[in-house]
Order: structure tokens, then C-alpha cells, then sequence
């Protein structure tokens, strides 16, 4: 059996928030990528890709998942999925690698996956702001994405730190890899060994 890395896709979904993450995952041949969406109707990106889901929602078995990835979007501010939300207790109990930025930090947090776990989001106002219920403010890290235990959380300008801490979780590179990567991507800063 093969690990898969699942992305969740739906109408506007932030499209180049997971994608180095993504391209790593894919370079590195570890897992399988495939493409999650509530149906199977084909959706568009904020970008305007237009994507065709491989499965739905209820086919995603959390026995084969070795990740999670949820991108922002306008459509986590418009209030929880049922779905989603269910997903992400039967991943977590399972002790699933579950990646979320943007705006998808909203879920984790309506899921309650932020309870006793260091988290990050937009800002701590937004979550505040968005979810008045929120009440894991003591565990808020103002931080461009961070990981604790199972679940990854990130800030919708922590895209190349996200890719990290995924690839962190999953194993792929290690810590002087992953920060010449975090230096590539954010800095722009080549490797000496690409100099010519």
C-alpha cells in the first residue's frame, strides 16, 4: 500500500498555497497525490485552473493517508463543512498528518484540533474575529506556520514555511535540507553547489 497525499479542492481555493509542498511531496516519489473535492464536479482556483477531483470526500480512506493538505480559500469563512469536519476527527484519531493554511485554519479550529496544540492562522484577531467561539488563544504562535504533533498550521503569507513543516512531518528531507529550501523559496538564496 502507498501513502497517499490528499489536497482538498473546492471553488476558489488558494491555489499556489500548497503547491511547493505539493511539488516536493511528488519530486520525492514517497507518496501518491491525489485530488479531493466534496464532489465530483470539477472546480475552479482563485488562480483559474480548473481541476477535476479524483475522489470525494467519503471515498478517502484515513488508513492510506499519510497527509491532509487544506488550502485557504473564501469558502472556510462562510461557515463549517459537515464533511470536512467529520474527515478530520477519523484522521486525527488516526494520528494523521493534518496540513491547513489560510483560512483552513478556521476548520481545524471548528473541528477542535487546536485544543491543548500550538497553532497558528492569519492572526490570532482573525480566528477571533471569524470564530467567536475560539478559546485556544493560550496556544496561538504568531509564527508563519507551525507543527504540533499531528496538525500544521499556517498563515496565508507562510506558504514556503507550510511546505516545511509538511515535508518536515512526512520525513522527506531532513533539517539542513529543509532549510535550504526555506532559503531558496523565501530569500532566493542558491544552493553554492548550483553556482557555476
Amino acid at each position: 500500500m502507498r501513502w497517499k497525499a490528499y489536497l482538498l479542492i473546492f471553488d476558489g481555493l488558494a491555489d499556489w498555497e500548497p503547491a511547493l509542498a505539493l511539488c516536493e511531496i511528488n519530486k520525492s516519489g514517497k507518496l501518491d497525490i491525489a485530488t479531493v473535492g466534496f464532489s465530483a464536479e470539477p472546480v475552479t482556483s482563485m488562480g483559474g485552473l480548473r481541476i477535476i477531483p479524483e475522489l470525494t470526500l467519503d471515498a478517502v480512506d484515513p488508513e492510506q493517508t499519510g497527509v491532509f493538505i487544506m488550502p485557504g480559500g473564501a469558502m472556510w469563512e462562510q461557515g463549517p463543512q459537515a464533511e470536512t469536519i467529520e474527515l478530520l476527527g477519523r484522521l486525527n484519531a488516526r494520528g494523521t498528518i493534518i496540513a491547513a493554511i489560510c483560512g483552513a485554519t478556521l476548520e481545524v479550529v471548528r473541528a477542535g484540533l487546536t485544543h491543548g496544540l500550538q497553532h497558528t492562522s492569519n492572526s490570532k484577531g482573525y480566528l477571533k474575529a471569524m470564530l467567536p467561539e475560539y478559546r485556544d488563544d493560550a496556544h496561538y504562535v504568531d509564527k508563519p506556520a507551525v507543527s504540533d504533533r499531528n496538525l500544521i498550521t499556517a498563515s496565508g503569507l507562510g506558504s514556503v514555511e507550510f511546505a516545511c513543516e509538511i515535508l518536515r512531518g512526512l520525513n522527506i528531507y531532513n533539517g539542513e535540507e529543509l532549510q535550504e529550501l526555506h532559503a531558496m523559496f523565501k530569500h532566493g538564496v542558491i544552493p553554492a553547489r548550483y553556482a557555476i
